[in-house]
């Protein structure tokens, strides 16, 4: 195990997470490539082998942060996130939450439908998540009663909300906001055509993990979850087939601070 910690593999993710022992990763915050919607150079992957090493990896308590989208077909969405997360639940993994990765870019316009600016950010968790370091946001206004409404009752009675009232901070709600993209003449361009937020991958391996956890990324491209692992204290493995996006992780991880 020692000699796969910190350091970016060249490889198929499969035949590498399958050298891993059982019960080893604490997170897993990954993007796949899906539905052809970017080029990674004619590379594909088995879905479903891919995910059952998941989870024959995870530790129990371990979470898995699978952020995926679907491409318009003939004009229909593919469903592939969603054929995703229920083969995920086949396998025994719970399904913690579905959460939305909000894009804070230009919309690619279509002729008879809305724009498109968000993506899937499932987490599945092996048993009960042992890490939930929850985010929290200021409240716009302190509720200093419990006459709020909450949630929907079985026999509709509305429940009054008790839950954080008269609270400075609340926890953060699942849909997350972000800045996407780069700057192609930017020196901080990370040369790779699905590069998710610094801090969405932040994010959650803050909400999931503690220090000198164990931070997996079985696609990492351009490295940007690797990245901040390092940066939070955490241990990674990254796997990535491309020989190019391997030289660009490792090339960003060296300007890292070593913890």
């Amino acid at each position: 195990m020692e000699k796969y910690l910190n350091k970016v593999i060249h490889g198929d993710c499969l035949e590498v997470m399958k050298k891993l022992p059982d019960n080893c990763i604490d997170l897993t915050v990954t993007s796949p490539p899906y539905d052809n919607l970017r080029d990674y150079s004619g590379y594909s992957f088995d879905f479903e082998g891919i995910a059952k090493e998941l989870f024959r990896i995870t530790k129990d308590g371990g979470v898995v942060v699978w952020v995926v989208g679907d491409a318009t077909v003939d004009g229909s969405e593919t469903g592939t996130s969603f054929k995703q997360a229920l083969y995920f639940k086949e396998i025994s993994f719970n399904l913690h939450d579905t959460m939305i990765y909000q894009k804070n870019a230009y919309p690619f316009p279509h002729s008879n439908k809305y724009f498109q600016v968000f993506e899937y950010m499932f987490v599945f968790s092996k048993g009960n998540p042992k890490t939930t370091n929850l985010q929290r946001v200021r409240t716009i206004k302190q509720i200093k009663n419990n006459n709020s409404s909450g949630g929907r009752q079985r026999d509709g009675e509305i429940k009054k909300m008790k839950y954080e009232t008269g609270k400075e901070t609340r926890i953060k709600d699942n849909v997350w906001k972000y800045e996407c993209g780069y700057n192609k003449s930017s020196s901080d361009n990370p040369k790779h055509p699905a590069t998710f937020p610094e801090k969405l991958a932040s994010d959650h391996i803050n909400s999931w993990s503690n220090e000198n956890d164990i931070v997996l990324d079985p696609f990492l491209g351009s490295g940007t979850t690797a990245k901040m692992a390092k940066q939070l204290g955490r241990n990674f493995i990254g796997i990535e087939i491309s020989k190019e996006y391997c030289e660009i992780a490792n090339k960003r991880l060296a300007q890292e601070t070593l913890f």
